[in-house]
Formats: C-alpha cells, sequence, structure tokens
C-alpha cells in the first residue's frame, strides 16, 4: 500500500466523526480529523497585547503552541476553569493551536445525510459554524476550525512560535 493509499484510507475512516464538547449548554462538534490531543488544563504563558481570547502560550511535549479560549472567542463570558475545562489541541497544515472548551462529550459518527447547512438569520450566519448536524432530536453546531483560528494577530502568534520553535530545534 503505497503513503497515498494509506492516507485516503485513513481519510475515509475519519470522515464524518467529530469530537463533540460544550461550552455553557450548547454542544458543538468540530472533525476528528484536526484533533490530536485532548489534554487538561495545564499553566498557560500569558504574552502581552493581545486579544483576550488569546490566552497564552503552553508547552507540549516540547512543542510551544498557542492556545484560545474559545468561549471568548465566541464572545461569551468568561468563567473559572474547573477540573472538566479541557484543552483541544488541533492542527490545520503548519498551525497549531490549542482551544479550551468547558468539558469534551464524546466522538460521534454523523452521516452525511445527517449535516446540513446552518440557516441565515436576519441575512446573516455566524461565521464558525460550517454546518449543523443531527443526532436523534439532539442538535450539534459544527465548528469550520481553520476560520475559528483564522485571525491575523493568532495566526502571527503561532507562527512565532513555530519559527523559535524550528530555531531551536535548529540550534
Amino acid at each position: 500500500m503505497s503513503e497515498l493509499d494509506f492516507n485516503k484510507a485513513s481519510e475515509d475512516t475519519l470522515h464524518g466523526k467529530y469530537l463533540t464538547f460544550f461550552l455553557d449548554q450548547e454542544c458543538y462538534g468540530m472533525e476528528i480529523s484536526f484533533i490530536t490531543d485532548i489534554i487538561q488544563m495545564q499553566p498557560i504563558a500569558t504574552l502581552p497585547e493581545v486579544k483576550s481570547y488569546v490566552k497564552g502560550i503552553i508547552n507540549l511535549r516540547g512543542e510551544i503552541i498557542p492556545v484560545m479560549d474559545v468561549r471568548l472567542r465566541f464572545g461569551k463570558p468568561e468563567i473559572d476553569y474547573n477540573e472538566r475545562t479541557c484543552v483541544i489541541v488541533a492542527r490545520t497544515g503548519a498551525l497549531c493551536v490549542g482551544l479550551i472548551v468547558d468539558s469534551v462529550s464524546e466522538v460521534i459518527m454523523i452521516p452525511d445525510e445527517g449535516i446540513s447547512q446552518p440557516p441565515k438569520i436576519n441575512g446573516s450566519s455566524n461565521r464558525f459554524i460550517k454546518s449543523i448536524g443531527k443526532v436523534g432530536q439532539e442538535i450539534k453546531l459544527l465548528l469550520d476550525f481553520e476560520k475559528l483560528v483564522a485571525d491575523d494577530e493568532f495566526e502571527n502568534v503561532a507562527r512565532t512560535e513555530a519559527a523559535h520553535q524550528e530555531a531551536a530545534n535548529d540550534a
């Protein structure tokens, strides 16, 4: 089996699988293909002069990762972190980020026919919601991970930390 065949087979086994998590009482989901780790909260080194939802950076097994509080990114009120608060580590291309969420629920399978586009309300749509997943009588708000982390300031923090990491590895 070639590497291309292996990657395609791996993508096929991940298709339709979502990690679900909570913010407030609302259940969100994100494609499992982006997820690399789920970790407990750990000390976060704060950075000066960044947006409030960028909480800082963490050191995960030698890799420096910027961390975003998804609750704050969505404009929800800040709460104290507790034993259920988690960091979902996700990657898209070279960008690796930690997403702080209230709690992680489970990995679920949502078939293509269970997914629909989010409704437009008053001519606008939530830019972070990619689609709506229907699971029985429940709905899951499925996030567009790439749009969630698409922020010039946040990407600059991530790229700066990645460059520092590469320089340290080369030294």
